[in-house]
């Protein structure tokens, strides 16, 4: 299951985008040290906060934030494979 929040989705129904992000992140229970992806993530996005308040530059660290949010997206994504490929064993 591929899973992805598009900039228009993320900008036209944030509520929906957030949800669909919290569903996501529930997995996080499942994933082995889940602090050590989590952490970086939100050191990156104070920092991007904080790069916004009343500037008008771009964000030089965006790159970093966004290889973080991809590598957990990956292990959160793995979890779910493995609780699908789980439950087919166990249902078949």
């Amino acid at each position: 299951m591929s899973w992805c929040i598009g900039r228009t989705e993320a900008l036209s129904d944030t509520l929906a985008a957030r949800r669909k992000a919290l569903a996501k992140l529930r997995g996080l229970e499942a994933v082995e040290d889940p602090e050590s992806l989590v952490v970086p993530i939100l050191i990156d996005a104070i920092l991007m906060a904080e790069s916004y308040r009343g500037a008008r530059h771009e964000i030089t660290f965006l790159p970093e934030l966004t290889r973080s949010v991809d590598a957990l997206i990956r292990e959160l994504n793995a979890v779910e494979k493995a609780n699908e490929w789980a439950e087919g064993v166990t249902l078949g």
